[in-house]
C-alpha cells in the first residue's frame, strides 16, 4: 500500500485510499473490505487510526458492519462516490473553467472545442 502523505489526517488518507479501491473495483459492492487490524498492521498505523478513517466510509453510507463478520462494501458504493466526485469536479473545477472562458470571450462552443482538443490529447498519451 502506497505512504502517507503528510499533509493531511492520516485517517482521511486511508478513507480516500479505501474510496479509490471501491471505484475502480478493487472492492466491489458487498465485498468484504480488509479488518481494522489488517490495516493497522500493513500500514503501520494505530488501530484507533484505521478505525477512525473506517468509519469515516460507515458515517458515509459506503461500507457497513456485519456484527462478528466484518467490513463489508454498501450496494450504490460506488455509484454515490462517482456522483459525489462528479459534483465536486463541478463545483471545483467546471465553474473557475467556465467563468475564465467567459472572461477570454470564448463561447460555449469554443469550450467545446477546447475540451475536445484536451480529451484527444489525452487518449495520444
Amino acid at each position: 500500500m502506497a505512504g502517507f502523505d503528510g499533509t493531511r489526517p492520516i485517517f482521511l488518507q486511508l478513507a480516500e485510499m479505501l474510496e479509490e479501491g471501491i471505484i475502480s473495483g478493487a472492492f466491489p459492492e458487498e465485498s468484504q473490505i480488509p479488518s481494522i487490524t489488517e490495516y493497522s498492521a500493513a500500514l503501520k498505523i494505530n488501530p484507533a487510526t484505521a478505525l477512525k478513517g473506517i468509519n469515516q466510509l460507515v458515517d458515509a453510507g459506503l461500507v457497513y458492519k456485519k456484527r462478528g463478520v466484518g467490513m463489508f462494501v454498501a450496494a450504490g458504493a460506488r455509484e454515490k462516490l462517482l456522483a459525489r466526485r462528479r459534483e465536486s469536479f463541478y463545483a471545483g473545477r467546471l465553474l473557475p473553467v467556465a467563468r475564465e472562458a467567459k472572461a477570454l470571450g470564448l463561447s460555449l462552443a469554443g469550450l467545446q472545442e477546447l475540451t475536445a482538443r484536451a480529451y484527444e490529447e489525452q487518449e495520444k498519451e
